[in-house]
């Protein structure tokens, strides 16, 4: 993990520290288990309460071992006295690691949806503060139709909604541990001890697996993780392009103190949307790496193993970070509704072809012969430099289909948003 991109309570969940912690707290319980199993002597759990952990030591011993999980064994076993013949009785280091996985994944999780919920309260806001709020549709990136900058909002917050769904409901299928030895047969003890141990600290247990759960679900928890990213990201190319001079319609908090660049002071760039950019592309790397995991050899070589220790920290942090910074940037979000109007005007109006398309077609013309008449009056008012509604009123077509105030009301901005609220009821904003 990289210390810049690495919120400090989701990089917590991911130290070494962290991890030798709970991988006590699974040994500890599997003895709980075995006692209430009647399989070993009561009190042998007790004794790891006394176990005191040291990182550091545990990974000089790693330096001899070249193994992780033996590296932490011998580091605990001399403070578990008598208890310690009891340690890892019919483990293998993959039940540590894949249930100590799946319980650090929970967690994650747990303080990413945190976030999210934090950036849907405000796009939510700005979706109801701007719903009234007239801006330039583009598709293409040139100029549509009448929009509404709310519905911007409502847009991302709808699709932000629906991910925050799927990926709570992930955790169902995607935080699942394994107690079942060497490679997943029970051999030692019967399944309802990895229920036991699963159900105590918070995951769910996968019904079958070998040495290990299947990398599937790893793979399409990163793709979620992903997913999210890009619809960040969406909304952070959004606000780059509007960011622009040319386009001024919005602009990324700039603060005080701030500098743009080293060499020209007038800089205000929109740095944290870029950066946002930048790192969904890592999200969308590290979900193709976790799909690549997914084919192991029989019942698991350890191809999975080194990639996931940098991709799943890296993808819950990175994800972390790119929502504390969007919700920053929407919280801050500099709108400029008046150069939205002045942008409006500068298509001279040719935007109003449809409204005078379809007012021709409910006047008995076929759409394409109503089509033509408007696209030759578009063509004119492009290639003359003119106005669209001074052309419309003077074409000698039209006239004979509108009255003066009629083709007027045509020209009016607001008859694009007559349906908005409509949209806006679909949703429970209150």
């Amino acid at each position: 993990m990289i210390q810049r991109y690495t919120p400090v309570e989701i990089g917590k969940i991911w130290t070494d520290d962290e991890k030798f912690k709970r991988f006590l707290k699974i040994e500890a319980l599997l003895c709980e288990a075995l006692e209430k199993a009647k399989k070993i002597p009561a009190g042998v759990s007790k004794t790891f309460n006394k176990v005191k952990i040291s990182t550091s030591k545990i990974k000089k011993i790693e330096e001899k071992t070249h193994h992780d999980i033996v590296a932490f064994l011998r580091h605990i076993s001399p403070q578990l006295g008598a208890g310690a013949q009891y340690l890892h009785r019919g483990l293998t280091s993959s039940d540590l690691l894949d249930t100590t996985l799946a319980w650090q994944i929970k967690d994650a999780t747990r303080i990413i949806l945190k976030d999210l919920d934090l950036v849907l309260e405000e796009v939510k806001k700005k979706a109801i503060k701007y719903k009234d709020t007239l801006c330039m549709a583009r598709t293409h990136g040139v100029h549509a139709e009448i929009y509404s900058f709310g519905l911007k909002f409502l847009y991302l917050y709808n699709d932000l909604k629906e991910e925050r769904r799927i990926l709570a409901e992930s955790l169902n299928y995607v935080a699942c541990g394994k107690i079942s030895g060497a490679v997943g047969t029970f051999a030692y003890f019967e399944p309802k001890i990895e229920e036991y141990i699963c159900k105590k600290i918070g995951i769910n247990n996968a019904k079958i697996s070998t040495q290990i759960v299947s990398r599937e679900r790893i793979a399409y928890y990163l793709f979620i993780l992903s997913l999210i990213g890009a619809t960040l990201e969406r909304f952070a190319t959004e606000v780059r392009h509007l960011h622009r001079n040319e386009v001024d319609e919005v602009k990324e908090p700039f603060y005080k103190g701030q500098k743009g660049s080293s060499a020209m002071p007038h800089k205000q760039n929109p740095i944290v949307c870029e950066r946002i950019c930048g790192l969904s592309r890592i999200l969308r790397a590290n979900a193709l790496a976790a799909s690549e995991n997914i084919n192991l050899w029989h019942e698991r070589d350890i191809s999975h193993s080194s990639v996931e220790r940098v991709i799943l920290p890296d993808s819950t942090s990175v994800l972390d970070y790119m929502l504390k910074k969007i919700n920053e940037v929407v919280k801050n979000l500099k709108v400029n509704p008046k150069n939205m109007l002045k942008n409006i005007e500068l298509n001279r109006g040719i935007i109003y072809s449809q409204k005078i398309l379809i007012k021709l077609m409910d006047k008995g013309l076929s759409r394409m012969k109503a089509y033509d008449i408007v696209q030759a009056i578009s063509l004119k008012v492009i290639n003359d430099n003119s106005n669209f509604q001074e052309q419309a009123s003077q074409d000698a077509k039209l006239k004979k289909f509108f009255k003066k105030k009629e083709l007027e009301e045509i020209f009016n901005p607001y008859t694009y948003l007559a349906n908005i609220d409509k949209i806006y009821k679909r949703f429970e904003l209150s």
